[in-house]
Parts: C-alpha cells; structure tokens; sequence
C-alpha cells in the first residue's frame, strides 16, 4: 500500500477536524462542521481532490508526536541541510474555524515547500482565487477560505505555492481560515498566540482527569480523542470524522460515520463520568435527549451532529475511494433502520448517570418512560441488530437482550431514585423477555447463544450479555458463549463480529477484527476472573494504536493495518472502560 490509515494525525477545533499524513499533507477536512463538505478529500483520492502539504524540499525523515496531552501536532524533519518542526493545530473555535501550522527551525538552513491545493464539494469544485487584503481568498459558492502567510507566495498548476528557507531561530507561519462567502473577511489569526491558547485549553482540559488506574496515559490519550470528536454547540459525539475509509481493501464496506449514534450512549457516558468529566457526560446526555425527544415515537439509531434525523446516502462517483475501494458514501441510509437495542443504551445511559451522581430530572424520566411505553410494543419485533445489516431484519439477540436492560433500568431507576412508574407491569416484560432469549436464541449443539433466534451464527455481541446483568459471568451458559466466540470468531486472538455471508445480511464480506468487540473480549475475560488473560489481550490492543495513540474500527491481523473511519470513537470508548474494568477486577482480587 501507498498509503495507510495509521499514517495518520487528528486534529480538531471541537466542531470540525482534519488529517494531517505523517509526510505532512492534510489529506481530509470538512469546513465549517465535521459533516460539512470536505475542501481536502485526498484522503478518497489524489492531490487534485484537495490537500496541504508543508514538508522540506527533497528527502527528509519525520518524526510526529503531540506535544505534552493535547491534539497539537509536532512533525520534526532532519535533513541534509538541517532540522526543522512543523507544528498544526485547530484552535478550539473561535469565530471561525482555522488551521495553523508554523515551520521552526531547529538547525542549520531548510528550504521547505508548502503547497495549497483548494476543493471544495469534496474534490470536484475549483475555487476562484483572489487577493483581498492580506489574504488568498479561494471563493466557491457559499464556501470561502482565507490563506494567510509571511512567505512568499505564487500560483502554480491551480495551487498557492510558499517556497523558503528557514534557519535555526526562525519561525514562518501558515493560516487558514473558513468562512460564508457573503460575509466580510475574518480578522487575521495570530498564530503564536493561538498556540499558547491551544497549548492552554487542552492542558486545562486534561488536569480534570480523574483517572489513576493503571494504564493512565492511554486512557488519557482517548479520552482527548473522544473530545476532539465532540461537537461542541450540541455536545454530540461522532462516530469518527471520516467516510468511505473501508473495513476491508477493495470491498464496499465504506460508511459515512460523521454522525452521533445513539448506541454509544451508555458506553460513552461511562468513560466520561469515571473519568470526572461530568460536564462533557451531561452535555452529551442533553445532546441524546434534545434529539430523541424531538420525535420520540420515531427514535432513530444516529443523527447529525446538529440533531438533525435526514441523512441521505450517496456514492460521489468522481473519487476513487482510499486506495482505491469504492464507493465513497456520502450520508447513511442506516438511520432509517429500526434497531431495538437503542432503547436499552439511552435508558442504561440515564441509570448510569444517576449512578454516577449526574442530576436527573423530570423531562428526562418522562421521556424514560414514554420510550418505555413504545418498546412494550416493540420489542416483539425483528430487527436490523447493532451491526445495521442490510439484508432482512430478523430476530437478534443482542437487540432482545438491550430490550431487557430497557425495562430492567427502568425498574431500577424507579426503584433505586424514587422515579414513578408501571414497575410491575414492566418486571413480567422483563420476565418475558429474559426466558424467550433463553429458550430461543440459545443453541444446545454449540453450547452457546447465537446471532438470532434458530441461528447457527456467533456474534461477538454476545459478549455483553454478562457485561449488561443478564446473566452472571460465571452462568455455564455465559462461559459456553464465550469460548465459541473465541473459537469460532478469533483472528489472531482478536475477534471479527461475526462471519459474513453476503447472501445472510447484504454487508460486505471480507472485513478486519473489529477493535471494539476485542475490547468486550477483554471486558467479559476480566469479568470471569480471567485477568491475566484479559491483560495480555488489552496490551495487545494497545499496540494495535498508531504511533501516535490513535485507533480505526477494524485491523486486520495479517497485514498489520487499521481498517474502517478513524479515529473510532467507538474503540477508543472500548478502550477507556476497558482499563477501567481491568482495574476494578484487580481490585476485587486483592
């Protein structure tokens, strides 16, 4: 491969985020919101779909790391002239979304190139160029970006070309800031400054941590992550600030994951709040109730980061897709799925809360219950499942057992924080549930629960079961399950989801070990009093990470690379409460 996942950097502003190539090219950023048309989209395809690039003239060697817990960027070039550091960052927003990177020089004199190449509409609108003021203004439709530099600047093969040296010492800095084209030209940044407030933000962010298990850095690392991708107007939290990045090479599994999914509700809430971030685990509860309350009788499984519900798919047929795997989706038409499980994650997501000393309130035990009230007829039904398969819905465990947890924390929140509602009626629901999963999707051949009801199939969903209350970790059941999942499902000791068949579900065949799933691997081992073997898996994943800490959805064990949209959320979710369930599982042995 050309180009891999690992090689590279996120950096963001809150409300937007761009990927910066360890060979010092922006390959993807989408202004003015995560989910906004991208103006660099090299990512899915090459230089003339749009990118930035400031690197040394000639060979050179980098090296990148973030300076101290922050999402600034430090990319350090020797060469045989000399060193010098780029650093890039996104100023958490001000009035307007901005990238700057500042070239130093370290030793001797480096002449360095950077190279502007603008694209708006995901790599197929050539922008108009003009100068206005201090300012390259590139201009298409409502779009405009404001390039600003002290070098030297020209045009060459429709791109802003700085050529220059740099000497110990000096320093030459690059901004670039977007704004609506009828609108007067933003004030120029002031790179040094925006540094040290950059600098000062994140370290004023990171000293709130509250974790002091082991495993501290990491968790650290994705817990910056995780803030990066938060959506600071509404608190919502994408998925990743990609699309089309593939699950496997050369196949069509590429998804649009620039939305909020409901599904990460619980898990995300956890990692916040046990890290002492209740502000971020309230505005996201707020987030998840402001958009489901909206339209409760027709809960979705994601939304945009604005709370908007219509997310259109796609295919823009002019990129070739990362290294060629196609198509590139725009939108998900996986929003219009039903998925039952959601029900579960939003209503441990409030019990969770309330255990964790976040305040309740009325509207939001209101909206429990309404949810309540919708499942009771729904729970019956078949459905999608977690992994949004395309094919027909069917009948899923892991959906029926979320159904469960519905009503069981609905149960518990009534019983254990004096919230009214249908308790008994909601205990038989309960009851019902628990013995049609244990009677239906359990198979007596495998000696282990299955995808869905009168499947052969694993799912690595199954892991939840103990990690959810529905059963204990020591249930033969339980334990059945999980080395048939481990069996069946490993790869390399990692785990797929489950086994593919096209014909089955209508996904992809073909894809990498799915990084969360492993992580519940580790989460269920460490529940069963299997510690050494949970930590030697989790230190496994944590050499899955790029250099830099980051994760993707998927890895594919034989090639050694990162699959799918990156950064995941989601992993890096599994991750943080990973740690924190290995730590209490020590604790509990001591």
């Amino acid at each position: 491969m050309s180009c891999r996942i690992e090689d590279y950097a996120l950096l963001s502003d809150l409300q937007t985020a761009s990927l910066v190539h360890r060979d010092g090219s922006i390959d993807w950023c989408c202004f003015p919101r995560f989910d906004s048309e991208a103006c660099f989209a090299a990512l899915l395809g090459r230089r003339e779909h749009g990118c930035w690039r400031i690197a040394p003239h000639g060979d050179g060697k980098a090296t990148r790391r973030y300076r101290d817990t922050s999402l600034v960027l430090e990319t350090e070039w020797e060469t045989s002239e000399g060193r010098i550091r780029v650093t890039d960052f996104m100023p958490p927003r001000g009035e307007a979304p901005d990238i700057v990177r500042i070239v130093e020089g370290l030793s001797g004199r480096v002449s360095v190139r950077s190279e502007l190449v603008i694209r708006f509409g995901y790599g197929s609108v050539l922008p108009t160029v003009r100068r206005v003021g201090d300012a390259l203004v590139a201009m298409a439709g409502p779009d405009s970006l404001a390039f600003r530099t002290s070098a030297q600047t020209s045009s060459e093969d429709a791109a802003a070309v700085s050529s220059f040296g740099v000497s110990a010492g000096e320093r030459v800095a690059f901004t670039l800031t977007w704004f609506p084209t009828r609108t007067e030209l933003p004030a120029a940044v002031r790179p040094e400054r925006a540094l040290h407030e950059t600098e000062k933000f994140w370290r004023n962010w990171t000293s709130r941590c509250t974790y002091d298990g082991p495993y501290r850095e990491e968790v650290l690392g994705s817990l910056i992550v995780l803030k990066g991708l938060t959506y600071l107007p509404t608190g919502g939290i994408i998925a990743a600030p990609t699309t089309s990045l593939p699950e496997g090479l050369h196949n069509t599994g590429n998804w649009d994951y620039r939305y909020c999914w409901l599904r990460d509700a619980t898990l995300t809430l956890l990692a916040f709040l046990r890290a002492g971030y209740l502000e971020e685990a309230g505005a996201w509860r707020a987030w998840l109730l402001r958009v489901a309350a909206d339209d409760p009788d027709d809960l979705q499984i994601m939304y945009g980061v604005d709370g908007r519900g219509q997310l259109p798919e796609r295919v823009i047929d002019w990129l070739p897709g990362f290294e060629g795997s196609r198509p590139v989706r725009i939108g998900n038409a996986a929003a219009g799925q039903q998925q039952i499980d959601v029900y579960g994650e939003i209503t441990d997501a409030f019990y969770q809360a309330r255990k964790h000393d976040l305040v309740g309130s009325l509207p939001i035990w209101e909206f429990g219950r309404h949810m309540l009230a919708q499942l009771e007829q729904r729970w019956r039904e078949p459905d999608h499942g977690i992994w949004e398969v395309r094919g027909e819905p069917r009948h899923f465990t892991h959906s029926k057992v979320m159904a469960w947890v519905a009503f069981d924390r609905g149960i518990k929140l009534c019983e254990e924080f004096g919230r009214k509602g249908p308790v008994e009626r909601w205990r038989r629901i309960r009851s019902d549930i628990h013995a049609e999963v244990c009677h239906e999707a359990w198979n007596h051949d495998l000696g282990a629960f299955t995808q869905s009801y009168g499947s052969t199939r694993l799912d690595a969903s199954l892991l939840l079961l103990p990690l959810v209350g529905f059963l204990p970790p020591d249930d033969p059941r339980i334990r059945g399950t999980i080395e048939s999942v481990q069996r069946q499902l490993s790869w390399d000791g990692m785990l797929l989801r489950y086994r593919s068949e096209r014909h089955l579900d209508g996904m992809p065949t073909g894809e990498g070990a799915f990084l969360p799933c492993s992580f519940w691997l580790v989460d269920a081992l460490a529940l069963d009093g299997r510690q050494d073997e949970a930590t030697e898996l989790f230190e496994r994943l944590l050499r899955v990470r790029n250099d830099l800490g980051l994760l993707a959805e998927e890895y594919d064990a034989d090639t050694q690379l990162l699959l799918g949209n990156f950064p995941q959320a989601f992993s890096h979710i599994a991750l943080i409460n990973s740690a924190h369930n290995l730590t209490t599982a020590r604790r509990r042995r001591q």
